[in-house]
């Protein structure tokens, strides 16, 4: 349980590094601001046109009497709204980390170098880069979309689907929250996407300790532009957690292979070893 209140420390860490370093954090809101507009536009709309996109998926209920129609058909309204926050809080840290790339990069550099040791670097052309962040974004956003209607189904199970799916809900933005935040971090450290979600198992509790208030908090509106800079930053911190490139690292916290300076060398063709994948989230 310890690793909950280390998660949530990184989180606090990396909001008072960017409420430090004032320019970065400046630098930091840009993107969040432009994927703000682009997000209220595509919510609003979605906003008028969801009655009818219900009215549509259940023909079966037009002859019910009242008031069973409406309840039957408002409910599932929220629950369709539920379904869009829900994937809506992984897609907005998605197109945000991949509109202000060379931002948040250069912000995650300042955070290793002021940190002291090794400051990885990908090397590689920005666009490489951003196909890169694109292209796993998307293999993320493919998983939370599964899981999103998973969860959608079991909200019809009485009390289980108001009380226990909610949580797991929030649990699991929260997981994929963080691995989106931290990708900034391990991607330099040339750790993909099939490296970095066993290494966030490992820890699952740090993982969502990180990423669950994140999540809370992104639900309201603004605070997810403000809290932008500041999550890289955290996110960077845990990445050399996570890494044993930190400080706060334990003797068995390094990710296999890491190399001097808690540099992190990939293993051949790009996988985790042999028995250290744990069981899929």
């Amino acid at each position: 349980m310890r690793d909950l209140g280390v998660g949530f420390g990184y989180l606090v860490k990396g909001q008072r590094w960017v409420g430090a370093h004032g320019r970065w954090f400046g630098f930091g809101l840009l993107p969040g601001l432009v994927t703000l507009v682009l997000y209220a536009a595509a919510l609003i709309g979605l906003s008028y046109g969801a009655d009818d996109l219900i009215s549509w998926a259940t023909p079966f209920a037009d002859d019910w009497s009242s008031p069973w129609q409406g309840l039957f058909r408002g409910f599932l309204t929220a629950l369709f709204f539920a379904l869009v926050l829900f994937v809506a809080v992984i897609a907005f840290t998605a197109v945000t980390l991949l509109v202000g790339q060379p931002f948040y990069e250069s912000l995650s550099e300042a955070v290793d170098r002021s940190e002291g040791g090794d400051v990885p670097e990908s090397g590689l052309p920005l666009l490489r880069e951003l196909w890169i962040s694109a292209r796993d974004s998307l293999r993320i956003l493919g998983r939370v979309v599964l899981y999103g209607v998973l969860l959608f189904a079991l909200g019809f199970i009485p009390v289980v689907g108001q009380t226990v799916v909610p949580v797991l809900g929030f649990c699991v933005s929260g997981f994929f929250l963080t691995e989106e935040l931290t990708a900034v971090a391990l991607q330099r450290r040339g750790i993909e996407l099939e490296r970095r979600l066993p290494l966030l198992r490992r820890r699952r509790l740090l993982t969502l300790g990180f990423g669950v208030p994140l999540t809370l908090a992104f639900l309201v509106p603004f605070v997810a532009v403000f809290l932008m800079p500041g999550a890289v930053a955290g996110a960077t911190l845990m990445a050399r957690d996570l890494t044993g490139a930190g400080a706060g690292a334990g003797s068995g916290d390094a990710e296999p292979g890491s190399g001097p300076a808690g540099r992190t060398v990939p293993a051949p063709g790009g996988s985790a070893p042999a028995g250290d994948v744990p069981r899929e989230w």
